[in-house]
């Protein structure tokens, strides 16, 4: 075919276009922005290959969150494309609208039969209606988009050693998490009290990052220049946190690492676990009882844990493992399988960590 490069895997722009469902014009808008950079032929023919497609794919994953060409191209700029978290963007968007259409039609069925039944919907019905039938999600969207610029590549910056003690210090988030942040030398590192110290790197005077995690740490300082917060960057969320004693968070940190040493599990830590499988069984776990960035990964994941949790059968016993990174450690038997389940409270009562995996 006239105007095909010798490589069968490139395409024409009228190829790409019409196989991935856009226009031709959209092509070149998107190269205008300097979005794509197609290949050209020596007649001038703009070729798209396997690089130039995976980049189309990222620019409309983020174009779904409702960024302007320009916000994508100030995104994009000098970053290669990144196909895992591209994937992970859409997966992301289709799960949640997927469970949100599941939702909606849950809703529509029951408010359906009240009314084959007589009953007048209520206000509320109505008004439980347009908010589970409204197929856009703003908070959702940040989040993803959120998530998104976090896992991007960050680049180290040389600052002056002499900055990092000013960010010395305890801090602690409105739901009640506490973290200690300390200089080692000219490295500054981060935790979780109760969990490992991990190094964190400058990518500007206040933002620092970290590189076995996805996770971004920026200081707040007052107007006099005196570093008074932080705010915690992970998962598409940014959980702002103020500046208190730090002795007083070392004293309970010593408490959580004496629990570890000695395996012992939080006063009522069993009977609470116990309530938590049940509201997650029964879909009734409220998202004001854990910190906000856990309780939008459980909204996420609340219909798959509840057909797990229906798959395993009744809960028979649970027995206690241990203290592991400031998480308690039970195994839970259930009728149909064993379960794992880690859970962390802030000092506020806030549920901060969870998780579950079988034991195989």
């Amino acid at each position: 075919m006239h105007g095909r490069a010798h490589d069968e895997s490139l395409l024409t722009a009228q190829e790409c276009a019409e196989r991935i469902g856009l226009s031709v014009r959209t092509l070149r808008l998107y190269e205008q922005h300097g979005l794509i950079s197609p290949r050209r032929t020596a007649k001038q023919w703009r070729l798209y290959g396997s690089g130039e497609i995976a980049r189309l794919n990222e620019i409309l994953a983020l174009k779904t969150l409702g960024l302007s060409l320009s916000a994508i191209a100030r995104l994009l700029e000098g970053q290669t494309t990144d196909l895992a978290k591209t994937l992970t963007l859409q997966r992301d968007a289709l799960i949640e609208a997927r469970d949100r259409a599941a939702r909606g039609l849950q809703v529509i069925d029951a408010l359906q039969a009240k009314i084959d039944g007589g009953t007048t919907p209520s206000v509320d019905d109505l008004i439980h209606l347009a908010r589970e039938t409204k197929m856009t999600d703003a908070a959702h969207d940040t989040a993803a988009w959120r998530r998104y610029e976090q896992m991007r590549p960050r680049t180290e910056i040389a600052i002056d050693p002499h900055r990092l003690d000013a960010y010395a210090g305890a801090y602690e988030t409105g739901d009640g998490t506490l973290s200690v942040v300390s200089r080692q030398n000219d490295q500054l590192l981060y935790r979780i009290i109760g969990q490992s110290d991990l190094p964190i790197f400058p990518e500007s005077d206040t933002a620092f990052f970290m590189k076995a995690l996805p996770v971004q740490v920026t200081f707040r300082r007052d107007g006099e220049g005196a570093v008074v917060g932080l705010v915690h960057h992970q998962n598409g969320f940014e959980d702002p946190a103020e500046r208190v004693e730090l002795t007083d968070v070392l004293a309970l940190e010593d408490a959580v690492r004496q629990r570890i040493r000695d395996r012992t599990p939080m006063a009522g830590g069993e009977a609470f676990l116990r309530r938590l499988i049940e509201e997650l069984r029964l879909g009734t776990l409220q998202a004001d009882s854990m910190a906000p960035p856990l309780a939008a990964l459980v909204g996420e994941q609340q219909e798959t844990i509840r057909s797990e949790l229906e798959k395993a059968g009744t809960l028979k016993a649970l027995s206690f493992k241990g203290v592991s990174e400031g998480l308690d450690v039970y195994e839970a038997e259930f009728a149909d399988a064993r379960v794992e389940w880690g859970f962390a409270l802030t000092r506020r009562g806030k549920i901060s960590h969870l998780y579950l995996r079988p034991v195989l």
